[in-house]
């Protein structure tokens, strides 16, 4: 099979073609495990943070990728719930322990043992990977698989940072930056908050323009104020400034919650700039995001197919893998970047 791997942790200013494409044996699922044959791959901001060293360190070497469409090919002898022909996405969530509190609870999110797609196991930048039964999804026959692969993060991440806004309809709901996963959460709001107003914070004049075609009522740059205090924002950013200036519009008593696996620390300066006074006083809150459940992205493919929710996208062939990494570092972000491999 053709796969495109990424052989060790690069700068992308200095490397701009950090995954190579190879031949790979077509590998064979465990007993509980699927053999899925890939029809589509989102590119994810998270596989530029892998790339450059801001994750925990990828098993290298390994191949990206973690919003993945594809059909069963194979089944192991154990395997109960898919069957050969089924179309199945899966996710960042790759695997957990099964046993720990967390686990138990349904927060295998923060299992001290949480495997991630694409990093810690083989993902979606190739032709082929194997995964549990357990990690699949069934995929609502509404969308393409094409559609389908930006959901399964950007989508699914998307939603438990709404969730963990803890807000409702009527509210302001703040974005700040208007990538793949922002675009997605302003759909869910126009949805599920209809009453809601959504602000939007984007360095981008396209990123700004794109959100008011969506439906937010207001926009502009990172560092200005909003017209009106906002009850929640979700941070979708690489870096700390735009956290450090929402907070400025965060209503008393409001939430901001960052939808990020890491920062960079390109900009410890704003960071170090955080007042407690002026940015977190009158019981403010900042919340994060670990990872996702199976049972949010379970939750938000519903959902989605309820709406429907159609991500914007672009297309890249597998081949193409760099070239779509290198317009997410370089900031060329409408909407969300697919590799189509069918």
């Amino acid at each position: 099979m053709k796969a495109m791997v990424l052989d060790k942790i690069c700068n992308l200013t200095k490397n701009r073609r950090p995954l190579t494409l190879k031949e790979l044996s077509i590998p064979v699922p465990g007993e509980n495990e699927v053999l899925v044959k890939i029809t589509a791959c989102g590119v994810c901001h998270t596989e530029l943070d892998e790339i450059e060293g801001r994750t925990p360190p990828p098993s290298l070497p390994v191949i990206p990728g973690h919003q993945v469409v594809g059909r069963v090919e194979e089944v192991g002898k154990r395997v109960n719930k898919i069957k050969i022909g089924d179309r199945v996405g899966i996710a960042w969530i790759y695997s957990s322990c099964g046993e720990c509190s967390f686990c138990l609870n349904g927060m295998e999110n923060l299992c001290d043992h949480f495997m991630a797609t694409g990093r810690d196991a083989n993902g979606g930048y190739a032709e082929y990977l194997t995964v549990h039964e357990d990690f699949t999804y069934k995929i609502p026959g509404v969308f393409t698989d094409v559609e389908t692969a930006p959901l399964l993060c950007a989508g699914a991440i998307g939603y438990r940072s709404l969730k963990l806004a803890n807000t409702s309809d009527g509210k302001n709901i703040g974005l700040t930056g208007f990538g793949a996963s922002a675009h997605i959460v302003l759909k869910m709001i126009r949805h599920t908050f209809p009453n809601a107003k959504v602000f939007v914070f984007a360095r981008s004049e396209k990123e700004r323009s794109f959100a008011k075609e969506l439906g937010a009522v207001w926009t502009g740059d990172t560092e200005h104020m909003v017209p009106e205090k906002l009850h929640c924002v979700i941070d979708t950013t690489p870096v700390w400034k735009p956290v450090v200036e929402a907070l400025k519009n965060l209503e008393s008593g409001g939430r901001l919650v960052i939808n990020a696996i890491r920062k960079e620390n390109s900009d410890k300066v704003s960071l170090q700039q955080l007042e407690y006074h002026s940015h977190l006083w009158m019981e403010k809150e900042i919340k994060s995001v670990a990872n996702i459940t199976r049972s949010d992205v379970e939750e938000f493919l519903q959902l989605a197919a309820q709406i429907p929710l159609k991500p914007e996208f672009q297309e890249f062939s597998l081949e193409e893998a760099n070239e779509a990494l290198m317009e997410l570092k370089e900031r060329k972000i409408r909407g969300s970047k697919v590799l189509r491999l069918d």
